[in-house]
């Protein structure tokens, strides 16, 4: 049945608008206009602007991928992410076993057969990385790219497939494999050097995984992997705006160097969010939670208690962005990098994935295909 919404402020995508209203239909904005609206709205009090998109989610609401990579712990996960406005995800699967692997592309699979809200595909972030660089990662499980895995990556049924490695670990004529196939390969727990990493963007990967974290450095006469993704202007960066991943000065300066179409808002986040437990378990290790940091026995930084609404006020506190910038890197820049149909935009036609929010950009209410998902 059609629904009707008049708000004082909407934000489409790219420009904001006073006075606003929209129609939703079958999961759908079917109806846009400004002034008066149709008998019978329903007013709203905020800022409407579109849902999230976030690529890089391991957890939430108690639940953990790894641990439990089944339909049951995506939908948890889904449900804690939706309460702070993330209307489409990626289930991220860290480093494992071969069988953990599969059994969460299944997991996967069968979730978006059931149409499961907001699932878009899945990330593998791992195993194939470099053990130097393996942060909260297990080196057990850190190997190369053989026949079955590229089997579970190349699967039709995942929806959008991204994959992160490391070059020096992954041979060109792989990561060239996979971007074929339709795989978004981004770079990531690598040491690697910088003409290595332009070697592995020539072969087509994509993206950067959690720029500066757990990457070989940029300076003077090594720009090393930091600087092979500043520099390239083709490529996407996710980008943890917790205000413990990375200074708030290394951020603000890598948003300068690129372009700002390729700058998106990821969380990295861990079952804690949404939830308020401190401490959970990752591959046999305890993680604990402190002062909204999660770290290791051995003391890294293990993913984080992120949500993107967070991220969202915190790229306009903490970074200085525009309100427009940072909702577009929340939401259009990486629906963008996946290849969405009308990423990050409220129009008609596109899908009525929504988020409304106070002064303070926190979440009074999200909408996933036109359903109202349980306020916070």
């Amino acid at each position: 049945m059609a629904h009707t919404y008049q708000v004082a402020r909407l934000f489409n995508g790219e420009r904001f608008h006073k006075d606003a209203w929209l129609t939703l239909d079958n999961g759908r904005v079917v109806a846009l206009g400004h002034g008066p609206a149709p008998t019978g709205a329903e007013r709203l009090e905020g800022t409407l602007v579109p849902g999230f998109v976030d690529v890089q989610v391991n957890g939430g609401g108690g639940a953990l991928f790894n641990g439990t990579p089944t339909v049951e712990a995506i939908a948890t996960i889904g449900r804690a992410h939706a309460r702070f406005g993330t209307t489409g995800y990626l289930p991220t699967l860290i480093t494992d076993r071969l069988a953990t692997l599969e059994q969460a592309a299944d997991a996967v699979a069968e979730a978006r057969a059931q149409k499961l809200p907001g699932v878009l595909g899945v990330h593998f972030e791992g195993p194939h990385l470099s053990v130097a660089k393996k942060g909260a990662h297990s080196a057990e499980h850190i190997r190369p790219l053989t026949e079955a895995e590229m089997a579970v990556y190349t699967r039709k049924d995942l929806g959008q497939v991204v994959v992160t490695l490391a070059p020096e670990s992954v041979p060109a004529s792989q990561i060239s494999e996979l971007s074929s196939a339709g795989v978004r390969v981004c770079l990531g727990h690598s040491d690697a050097d910088y003409d290595t990493a332009r070697a592995a963007l020539a072969a087509g990967a994509r993206g950067f995984t959690h720029l500066f974290n757990a990457m070989s450095p940029f300076t003077s006469r090594a720009p090393g992997m930091v600087g092979a993704a500043l520099l390239d202007e083709l490529s996407w960066c996710g980008l943890i705006v917790d205000g413990h991943h990375v200074h708030d000065a290394s951020l603000q300066l890598a948003l300068k160097a690129k372009p700002e179409e390729k700058m998106m808002l990821v969380t990295d986040a861990m079952p804690p969010v949404g939830v308020d437990g401190t401490s959970f378990t990752l591959l046999g290790r305890t993680i604990e939670r402190h002062d909204g940091k999660l770290t290791a026995p051995s003391g890294e930084l293990a993913g984080s208690v992120l949500d993107m609404a967070s991220a969202v006020r915190n790229s306009i506190t903490r970074l200085g962005l525009t309100e427009a910038r940072a909702f577009k890197m929340a939401s259009r820049y990486p629906g963008e990098f996946l290849g969405l149909d009308h990423p990050g935009r409220l129009r008609v036609g596109a899908a009525a994935d929504m988020v409304l929010l106070d002064e303070q950009h926190r979440v009074r209410q999200c909408w996933l295909a036109g359903t109202p998902v349980e306020p916070i």
